[in-house]
């Protein structure tokens, strides 16, 4: 039994080790977007390279995100969430001195290798160690402070950018990291799961990630067209097969296909990979479409996007109060569309754009509809399987999400006809953007639909989400899984 008081000084330091390595994957999702323009003006790259230098760190991340959370089960969540914080370091280093764009992809890719390894470990180190009597406030303030991280990352990212430049966006993660080692093995208690057996799914690991990296490299490149496109696409096709047949045939999958038998689990999982993929390629555009049309400074965009996370910082634990009077169903319909209202009120954001009179209204209203869909939607995860399985159908939907906006960043491009030198183009970039947000809007009206037709109200004695003051949007927040069973 844990037994660690959030009042003790053990308590204090394993809530900092905690939020220090979580936020680390989460800042370097966010801000890195808003240091792409300068990026790709210092290394001369196209935009399928800036593309790349996003999608590279979500395809290992999304892939690889439950096997990290296995690996602590079985090996100690503290020495797997240790592991992942020097790995994380030591590719943010190869990140901040990569002298060409094709570095800078590589180390992107092992940057997400460590953010799979250790944003599963950073909750369950606090489910694991804080008393029972403790553990939802600390969980409160992780989640909190998280938020916080994530509200001011872009502003901080655009003041390294216009500052001591885009290499410090990366190169911040080695001191967190030099505080959040030391602290961890001196103050952590070491924790796993007694019951964990069988064979690890690499395999299915592999599958998935070699699956979107296929698919990802062929919506990239396809605007060049070829032999090699034809071939990534089917090649990725093939391999996300064989991830459902192994998937299938397993003992112990990393995503076991039964739990699709719930339509509920299926149907949010649907909504999650529509709101996720406009998100996703929202974020993407949103910052470049501020500097590159608009003529902000990197400071500027990223201090723009703040009413955003800022809103659900604060709200999203009211909004989940009231799903929970009212239902998910009309959260999860309501919340989309006004998504899809603030995207499309981005179209009047162009060259001489007024921040209070065109930006803002979206960004406000964007933020308000995510303030309306995330805390139901994780809350109708957790609710649509049993209780044994939530923390995997909360690790499912998060990966979902994040594999929904990696495609997003690969195919809206294309879709919105940009061409590889587009974003030093502003009117050929303006009118490309139009187009995207009209693409992403169209996404979250299915969205929309698909609850509107299919979620229903989860039983009452589900389990409920406990990441509530979530600031994060590129991923719906990642539950742990519940407390019996971690301590077995």
């Amino acid at each position: 039994m844990p037994d660690v008081r959030l009042a003790s000084p053990q308590g204090k330091w394993i809530l900092l080790t905690t939020v220090l390595g979580s936020s680390m994957a989460m800042l370097d999702s966010t801000v890195v977007n808003v240091a792409l323009p300068r990026i790709g003006r210092d290394l001369d790259a196209n935009l399928s390279a800036l593309q790349w230098t996003v999608n590279a760190y979500m395809v290992t991340l999304a892939g690889l995100i439950l096997l990290g959370g296995a690996l602590g089960d079985r090996f100690g969540r503290r020495k797997v969430f240790v592991v992942g914080v020097v790995w994380f370091a030591l590719a943010s280093l190869l990140c901040g001195i990569a002298p060409n764009a094709g570095v800078l992809i590589a180390a992107r890719a092992l940057q997400g290798v460590g953010g799979a390894l250790l944003t599963p470990g950073s909750l369950a180190l606090i489910q694991a160690s804080f008393h029972p009597d403790d553990r939802g406030r600390a969980v409160g303030l992780w989640s909190g402070f998280g938020g916080i991280g994530a509200a001011v990352g872009p502003f901080v990212g655009g003041w390294l950018v216009d500052g001591p430049g885009w290499r410090w966006v990366f190169l911040l993660n080695v001191p967190l990291a030099l505080v959040c080692v030391p602290v961890a093995l001196r103050h952590v208690p070491e924790s796993g799961d007694q019951q964990a057996h069988g064979r690890f799914d690499v395999l299915g690991a592999v599958l998935g990630a070699l699956a979107l990296a296929l698919v990802t490299y062929a919506l990239i490149e396809a605007g060049e067209g070829g032999l090699v496109v034809v071939v990534s696409a089917v090649a990725g096709l093939g391999a996300a097969v064989a991830f459902v047949v192994v998937e299938r045939r397993r003992p112990d999958p990393m995503m076991p296909p039964d739990i699709f038998a719930s339509r509920q689990f299926t149907a949010v999982n649907l909504v999650t990979l529509c709101v996720y993929a406009a998100l996703g390629g929202f974020f993407f555009l949103a910052a470049l479409q501020l500097q590159v049309v608009v003529g902000y400074s990197a400071l500027a965009a990223g201090t723009a996007l703040l009413p955003t996370t800022v809103l659900m910082l604060l709200l999203s634990a009211r909004s989940g109060e009231l799903a929970d009077r009212i239902g998910p169903r009309i959260p999860l319909t309501v919340g989309p569309l006004l998504c899809a209202a603030g995207m499309l009120l981005m179209l009047r954001v162009g060259p001489g754009a007024s921040y209070v009179a065109d930006v803002l209204p979206a960004l406000v209203v964007l933020g308000l509809g995510l303030v309306t869909l995330v805390a139901p939607l994780t809350a109708t995860v957790l609710g649509s399987v049993s209780v044994v399985r939530a923390g995997l159908a909360s690790g499912i939907n998060n990966a979902a999400a994040r594999a929904a906006g990696l495609m997003a960043v690969a195919a809206l491009p294309l879709l919105a006809g940009m061409g590889e030198e587009a974003y030093r183009e502003p009117a050929a970039f303006d009118t490309a953007f139009d187009k995207a947000m009209g693409w992403c809007a169209g996404s979250l009206v299915v969205g929309a639909v698909i609850a509107a037709v299919v979620v229903r109200r989860p039983p009452p004695d589900c389990k409920r989400p406990e990441c509530l003051r979530h600031g994060g949007v590129t991923a719906p927040p990642l539950e742990g899984e519940p407390v019996r069973k971690r301590l077995g």
